[in-house]
């Protein structure tokens, strides 16, 4: 590493991405798998979106919050892995100083979005069990738009803070980063400041994006189930909560790993640092890649245009 990674600077024009440190000598092997996750991710974002637009049937608030969260699982994972592969197979490791401040906004915005969506399509299965009669005129077309330009405000706002305080920190210690992108946290830790403005905003908008989503699902599926348990029989009940699976197992998938992984970076400085590095990648990587196998195995209706598309191809 050249002297001018540790000598005393201001603002530095570059950083270092590590990668995962303590594995470095594993990178080829690490990069196996989260490509393949990569390309499963693009893969099947992309087939629920193609299959969402060409089948008019499914243009409904259900599926295009699906192909919202699509969009977002697609400019998250790509936000981060273009450059980890990078670093993994070619130890590209310098990222310039604006370029890791417009990843770390587009990683902090797309994940707050992502959460939001989960918020929308909560209420999108309170709407359809609980007022089924009146589904479509309380979710019509102009009210998801409505609602998806909310969601980018919302996070787009909440997150510009992020860049803006991390620029103005002095780095005169070291420009090396610790992680394989560039994490709010682990850029500002860097800077040779009080940095308790940047680490209290970021518990901020974990508690006030994540803590509030999770309250309004909550809420949601308190009332959902309210209902579910009101119906007649033990079929219908059970017919009801289907159609509510693919929903709770994409919000497992987000927020277990999410929560584990915001946890450690602040809190958890017993965990070995590698393993902070692997659940912060698994966050950006598993979602993306399990959303549309999710979705495309428990909902009917994608299921059935999927196959029909692969049986047409054969004939």
């Amino acid at each position: 590493m050249s002297d001018s990674n540790t000598t005393d600077f201001t603002n530095p024009s570059t950083f270092i991405l590590l990668g995962i440190p303590g594995l470095e000598a594993v990178h080829i092997w690490i990069s196996i798998p989260f490509f393949i996750m990569y390309a499963i991710a693009l893969l099947g974002n992309f087939t629920i979106l193609f299959i969402v637009n060409r089948e008019p049937s499914l243009h409904e608030p259900m599926f295009f919050f699906l192909c919202m969260l699509a969009v977002t699982d697609l400019l998250i994972s790509t936000s981060t892995m273009p450059k980890m592969l990078s670093i993994f197979w070619f130890n590209s490791r310098e990222i310039s100083f604006s370029a890791c401040l417009t990843q770390m906004y587009f990683v902090h915005s797309f994940s707050a979005m992502e959460s939001g969506i989960l918020v929308a399509m909560a209420f999108d299965r309170y709407v359809a069990i609980c007022h089924p009669l009146r589904h479509s005129t309380i979710l019509s077309t102009s009210v998801v738009a409505k609602i998806g330009l909310g969601l980018v405000l919302r996070s787009g706002i909440l997150t510009l803070p992020y860049p803006f305080l991390a620029r103005q920190w002095p780095y005169c210690r070291t420009n090396i980063i610790p992680h394989s992108y560039c994490r709010h946290i682990a850029v500002v830790n860097l800077a040779c400041a009080d940095i308790r403005i940047s680490s209290y905003y970021g518990l901020f908008n974990l508690v006030s994006v994540i803590g509030m989503d999770v309250f309004f699902i909550a809420v949601s599926y308190t009332l959902i189930l309210r209902a579910i348990f009101r119906l007649p029989t033990k079929d219908a009940r059970l017919k009801t909560f289907g159609t509510c699976i693919s929903h709770l197992c994409a919000i497992l998938i987000l927020y277990i790993p999410d929560f584990f992984s915001s946890l450690t970076q602040r809190f958890g400085q017993n965990v070995p640092l590698h393993i902070r590095i692997l659940f912060a990648n698994v966050y950006l990587l598993v979602p993306p890649m399990l959303h549309p196998i999710i979705y495309g195995v428990r909902t009917k209706q994608i299921l059935d245009r999927l196959l029909h598309l692969f049986s047409h191809k054969e004939t």
